[in-house]
């Protein structure tokens, strides 16, 4: 018997993820200059990292051979979300906690839920603890709560939920997703996965955090990697009651968030006007697209997060002529959607490229 074989058998099915194609890549595939290249494919912020972020980066690089020490950090989300800090529980990005949650709650002879078309890391996360992964069909695209309600089993102890939704950008009113909550069992964790919080309009969204008081199997996950520009630097955090972060700590690698990550998470939670200037510029490059592939005659699917899911016939034919152009988006035949491209909002320029850039594709 190989090494491989060796290996847990559910480890071997598994198919491992695959992330956006870098700027490096196609630029040595394709011969085509960095500097000539837009990369609309990994829902990164087009305007960088805050720049307060930054001067915290700088300056925290002087004690880069100490361990860090997550206390601010956690301090600073924890009165930010209206939280005790022992509710707080930092990971490398948002999909470390989410790994965390399947360790401590999934195992062989367990069940999570999850949604067609959601995002790719539930059902790694579920696999790799052995668990049973129980998909339920999409409805308009996005989660289908009654069905997900309906899929819960005895074995069944985590619920996959991402709001809005990646990739395909559906929204669940929030009303739905507490009516949802209070007819799971208690036994079940629900896990609300917001990592596109803050680019949904004020209007629309709502202090889920406080919900854990009346839910304690509720737990909440968010990120620096999208709206505050940190994706390089891997930070994000759950929110959850007491015990269940508690567990969570117990399995966390003691050092998993750097000490650049936490001094720039620190700094870009107060950075109020890069966030608002990167809101600002999602809804207009939103608007600028959806025009852009409306005059082209393509279906999209309604965007809440910071990039659009739109119909393209062969998604891997008329990804591949974009590449040819030096334009990157996201193919999704992964997510069983292969007609389907994802595109992130960029700014002006590169939202103009990426159309130009697609018509000619077409």
């Amino acid at each position: 018997m190989s090494l491989v074989e060796q290996a847990l058998s559910y480890v071997r099915a598994i198919s491992p993820y695959q992330p956006g194609k870098p700027i490096t890549e196609l630029a040595r595939e394709m011969g085509i200059p960095v500097d000539k290249i837009v990369k609309l494919a990994s829902n990164e912020n087009p305007l960088g990292m805050s720049p307060l972020a930054r001067q915290a980066v700088e300056k925290a690089v002087a004690g880069i051979e100490r361990y860090p020490d997550q206390f601010d950090l956690i301090a600073k989300v924890a009165e930010r979300c209206g939280v005790a800090q022992n509710q707080v529980v930092l990971g490398n990005g948002s999909n470390d906690v989410l790994d965390l949650i399947a360790r401590v709650f999934l195992a062989p002879g367990r069940s999570a839920v999850f949604a067609q078309h959601a995002f790719a890391v539930y059902p790694l996360a579920t696999l790799s603890t052995g668990a049973e992964l129980i998909a339920t069909p999409a409805k308009h695209y996005g989660h289908d709560l009654a069905a997900m309600r309906s899929a819960v089993r005895p074995d069944t102890r985590i619920v996959w939920i991402a709001n809005p939704n990646n990739p395909t950008g559906n929204f669940l009113p929030y009303p739905e997703v507490r009516a949802f909550l209070e007819t799971v069992p208690q036994d079940v964790i629900v896990v609300l996965d917001e990592a596109y919080n803050e680019y949904l309009p004020p209007a629309e969204r709502v202090d889920t955090a406080a919900w854990i008081k009346d839910f304690p199997n509720l737990v909440v996950t968010r990120t620096f990697s999208k709206i505050f520009g940190l994706a390089g630097l891997r930070v994000g955090y759950a929110l959850a009651s007491a015990d269940i972060a508690d567990l969570m700590n117990r399995v966390r690698q003691p050092f998993n968030v750097n000490n650049l990550a936490i001094a720039a998470a620190i700094a870009a939670l107060d950075d109020h006007l890069f966030v608002a200037e990167s809101y600002q510029l999602n809804r207009r490059g939103m608007e600028q697209i959806i025009a852009g592939l409306k005059r082209l005659g393509l279906e999209h699917i309604p965007a809440h997060g910071n990039f659009v899911t739109f119909k393209a016939g062969d998604g891997a034919a008329v990804n591949q002529k974009l590449l040819k152009q030096g334009v990157i988006v996201r193919p999704i035949g992964g997510y069983g959607l292969p007609e389907w491209l994802r595109v992130t909002i960029g700014t002006e320029t590169e939202n103009a490229r990426f159309l130009e850039a697609l018509e000619k594709a077409l």
